[in-house]
């Protein structure tokens, strides 16, 4: 079978989109999205098949295999391996959900969860936050453009560190991985002068700090 992480930054907290299951077992408690196989249909292909139902597919900036797992405790009464996605959705945008289906806090996930899935999410937030630290996949958790103090929340909430965001604009323009829109925010209600806003220069995975 089939799951997938999805993770997104709302309201300044990394989340993931879990829904409940209403059968045996685990009847009631939340898990990851998935399901077995699609017949006919490739492993990448059968998540996205299985996501469209609870998210829509054009809304995901990135999908990845995360991992397989298949301790045979996993499952009570079967034998059971699972291959496991990585999804990420940019800031803003509001997918129609299920009414069984919701967005949960990675650092406050609900107890228990069913099977391991508590585990495979976790697994899901170390895959990113390693993967912001040596790519450009920040851009698959933005929107196409934000100001540098809006990137940093995003960072901030994905890594569970305050990321200043002075710094974090050095770092990504060393690289090459910004360039300025030529617009400005306005000013909050707290004045100052407006903020320049900026966009990643591409939407490709690419290594940018190789070990």
């Amino acid at each position: 079978m089939t799951l997938a992480v999805v993770l997104q930054v709302r309201a300044d907290a990394l989340c993931a989109l879990l829904w409940q299951r209403a059968r045996e077992p685990y009847s009631g408690a939340w898990s990851l999205p998935g399901g077995y196989l699609e017949p006919g249909l490739a492993l990448d292909d059968s998540i996205r098949t299985q996501l469209a139902r609870k998210v829509d597919v054009a809304e995901l900036s990135w999908l990845e295999q995360l991992e397989t797992v298949g301790d045979p405790g996993r499952h009570p009464a079967e034998w059971q391996l699972a291959t496991a996605y990585l999804g990420l959705v940019p800031l803003g945008l509001d997918p129609a959900l299920p009414a069984d289906t919701g967005w949960h806090p990675v650092d406050r996930l609900p107890t228990p969860m069913a099977f391991d899935h508590e585990a495979i999410v976790l697994a899901g937030r170390e895959r990113l936050r390693a993967k912001l630290s040596y790519t450009n996949i920040g851009f698959a958790l933005a929107p196409g453009a934000f100001s540098i103090s809006e990137l940093s929340s995003i960072y901030t909430a994905a890594l569970g560190y305050p990321v200043d965001p002075t710094n974090l604009r050095r770092v990504l323009e060393r690289r090459g991985l910004l360039e300025a829109t030529g617009e400005r925010r306005s000013p909050g209600r707290g004045g100052g002068r407006p903020a320049a806003v900026y966009r990643f220069r591409s939407h490709d995975l690419a290594v940018t700090d190789p070990f």
